[in-house]
């Protein structure tokens, strides 16, 4: 059975799994991606998990290839370079390094992109050319689809939508040092920031006042705007408010058909995905009013990230 193992890479989490050309993942597995703070560990432990899925699958595999999408990753050097949420600084040779361990065709891109790839081979993004997928995680990611083709830029960095100045100069810092980063406002870190923000700012009672910020939790912040919390309701509100405009000023770039959010804020439902609409459809050039679409992505949220990193090698097929 031909198969593609993919491979999310994580702060927090290294996700792997093994796809089949429909973009249905077979087996997968995750371990910890802090318990291996030594770079050398990590390699290792991640291609002991690709031999035990392989082993684990109840017919002979035939792999094709390793698709990986990582933070700050380069498809084009087969790096990741800086990324904060790591533990290895600098440039990291993922690739060179892999390529010792296992004698297979192996690709790395960006995780954003790698989901681009994934929502275009797998999933609502079959027959647009033009397209971007927003991941709403820890931070914001972008991949940009631009005449069928990934926007990867001069050496695979193109795309850091999260890290685009939105606010003033006084506003958030994110997650590269950004002042007013768009990733420090729109992503499931943001809302939570946002919480804190509007819980001292206004005095209206909500479910949040005494909660500490490492213990609020997206799925929470919905329940409570269901049941009309002021300050869970303002903070949709002005989570979308801020990345409605953003995606109207993105719009310029590349005309997309539609944009799809993908990841933990956007399980939040109507909740970002109305005052988005909105406020993309109010700051949109004439032009553009009435073209736009913002869509739910069509992966399997589970196993999303492992099927967009094997879409890498399946796209090659």
């Amino acid at each position: 059975m031909d198969l593609v193992a993919g491979i999310d890479i994580g702060g927090t989490k290294t996700k792997l799994g093994l796809v089949n050309q429909s973009g249905a993942c077979l087996l997968d597995m995750n371990f910890r991606t802090r318990e291996y703070p030594d770079l050398e560990d990590f390699l290792d432990k991640t291609i002991q998990c690709v031999h035990e899925l392989i082993e684990q699958c109840s017919t002979p595999v035939n792999l094709l290839g390793i698709g990986i999408g990582a933070p700050n990753a380069s498809n084009t050097r087969g790096t990741i370079e800086y990324a904060p949420n790591l533990y290895w600084k600098g440039i990291v040779p993922l690739l060179d390094k892999l390529k010792q361990r296992m004698d297979v065709a192996m690709k790395v891109t960006n995780d954003a992109n790698a989901a681009a790839l994934g929502e275009m081979q797998f999933g609502n993004a079959k027959g647009m050319k033009d397209f971007i997928v927003i991941t709403l995680g820890t931070g914001l990611g972008s991949g940009i689809v631009a005449n069928g083709n990934i926007v990867y830029g001069f050496d695979g960095f193109a795309g850091e939508f999260g890290h685009f100045a939105m606010m003033p100069e006084d506003g958030r810092v994110d997650g590269l040092g950004v002042r007013g980063g768009l990733e420090a406002y729109v992503s499931a870190t943001g809302l939570k920031r946002t919480i804190m923000h509007l819980i001292s700012k206004y005095p209206h009672e909500s479910r949040f006042r005494g909660v500490a910020f490492n213990d609020l939790h997206g799925e929470e912040i919905t329940e409570a705007a269901e049941q009309n919390d002021p300050i869970a309701l303002m903070a949709f509100e002005y989570t979308g408010k801020i990345l409605g405009k953003a995606l109207a000023n993105f719009t310029l770039f590349s005309q997309p058909e539609a944009y799809f959010l993908a990841g933990g804020l956007a399980n939040c439902g109507k909740w970002i995905f109305d005052p988005t609409q909105k406020y993309m459809d109010q700051h949109l050039l004439q032009m553009y009013k009435g073209k736009v679409k913002i869509l739910p992505s069509g992966m399997t949220a589970k196993n999303a990230a492992i099927s967009g990193a094997a879409a890498l090698i399946w796209g090659e097929r």
